[in-house]
């Protein structure tokens, strides 16, 4: 069997089977390297392990991790829910349209859409569910608003993206996914409003606003974190890796002093989950370079990239396939995992079809924030049914009004650039 095929079925037989994404793209590596390779280039796999994780800016995502589930447990989210609250004020479908603009905050915190939507659902689902929402339907906009947190920065997918496309400007990137972010919750508001108006959701909202100064001064702290992080990247105060060590500062600084609600056992819980959390990430990425490392090594990338060359000369129809692709991607897999292992084969696509790199993260991303709230895996929504104590099978026939509405939004932003490089090259960043 060719090497470039051993390595690529043995990664899917594995991934069909249920084996762990870090496990099956490890040993999909070592086949590729035993079958194509002579005895002596196994050596090589404890290098390429160390490889994977060796790289500086990586020091972000287990801080930026950190940073989202101590402002988890600083109460951030009540506060952020009153503030929403008075801005939306009591109408139908309100309750729905603060828990999307909640998720979206919250995204500024933690980079993290299953964490934006643990820390929403906690809050929100209870109260939805005393103002008249089914719970399926908060289960669903929940998931649908966290998936944002892969836009909005600081973004932990993101982050690996730039790692991965040389010469890209991580703060290029978190500039360019603010306004897709902002289109992406837009794009779950309307289906939002329009569903509860028909269905007569939120019928019991009460009728009172909360003061609207009051609610914004109580939530001014959680609501600077985002301020700040992009505040210093634009003004060079600190690198992106240095604005994750300013976060978490920042978070401890919030819950300790300023809301007071966080105790050393809190701190001790954030530590441990924080680190279990950003173990598994770490490991994805350590054991995907093997994969990286034997495909490239092979030709495995190079083959795959003259295959979709061989589709067609209309970028257009590519880039189309691609998303297609990549939607059907985020139904399995995480996102992190769908950039370790479609980049190699994507990146010669940029090249020689001229797509800007960091329009083209970002479109990934909206790509794979669809795949974080549409089953069969949606680990956004898995969140937000447990906490919901609701079934998934409840959820589907709201969520496939989000699904088409961010669809929408991809196309849009496929159509105008524009939306994604307009703030980054107001604000001097390099694009690609």
């Amino acid at each position: 069997m060719d090497a470039s095929c051993a390595l690529l079925l043995t990664f899917a037989v594995l991934l069909v089977a249920g084996v762990p994404i870090a496990v099956s793209l490890g040993l999909a590596g070592v086949v590729g390297i035993m079958t194509g390779l002579d005895t002596f280039a196994l050596g090589t796999i404890g290098t390429n392990t160390y490889n994977g994780v060796a790289k500086y800016p990586l020091i972000a995502i287990p801080l930026f991790v950190l940073t989202g589930m101590i402002f988890e447990r600083s109460g951030v989210a009540q506060k952020l829910v009153d503030f929403a609250s008075a801005l939306v004020g009591p109408r139908r479908g309100g309750l729905a349209v603060v828990a999307v603009l909640v998720c979206m905050l919250m995204g500024g915190m933690s980079g993290s859409g299953p964490a934006d939507a643990a820390a929403v659902a906690t809050v929100m689902i209870p109260s939805m569910a005393k103002a008249g929402y089914p719970r399926g339907f908060s289960a669903g906009v929940i998931a649908a608003s966290a998936s944002t947190a892969i836009l909005i920065p600081p973004s932990i997918a993101l982050i690996v993206y730039s790692i991965m496309v040389p010469g890209l400007d991580l703060r290029a990137l978190f500039a360019g996914g603010v306004m897709p972010g902002l289109l992406a919750g837009l794009s779950v508001i309307l289906p939002t409003l329009w569903l509860s108006a028909r269905h007569g959701f939120g019928h019991l909202e009460a009728a009172e606003r909360p003061p609207l100064l009051k609610s914004f001064l109580a939530a001014l702290p959680g609501l600077m974190a985002p301020v700040i992080i992009l505040g210093g990247l634009r003004t060079g105060a600190f690198t992106p890796t240095e604005a994750a060590v300013v976060a978490v500062a920042y978070g401890l600084l919030v819950g300790l002093l300023v809301y007071r609600s966080l105790t050393f056992a809190d701190i001790y819980r954030a530590l441990a989950d924080s680190a279990q959390t950003s173990a598994v990430i770490l490991i994805i990425m350590s054991l995907a370079g093997i994969f990286a490392w034997a495909g490239s090594t092979l030709g495995a990338f190079d083959a795959g990239a003259k295959l979709m060359f061989g589709l067609s000369d209309n970028g257009t129809v590519v880039l189309l396939l691609v998303m297609v692709v990549l939607l059907l991607a985020g139904m399995v897999l995480d996102g992190i995992s769908i950039y370790l292992i479609t980049l190699p084969l994507l990146i010669p696509l940029m090249d020689r079809f001229g797509w800007n790199p960091t329009w083209f993260g970002i479109l990934m991303a909206m790509n794979i924030a669809i795949g974080q709230f549409t089953p069969p895996v949606a680990v956004n929504l898995m969140v937000t049914a447990k906490v919901g104590d609701v079934s998934i099978e409840a959820t589907t026939r709201w969520v496939i009004w989000f699904v088409g509405a961010m669809a929408a939004a991809i196309g849009l932003v496929i159509a105008f650039p524009g939306i994604a490089l307009w703030l980054p090259e107001r604000l001097g960043y390099v694009t690609g």
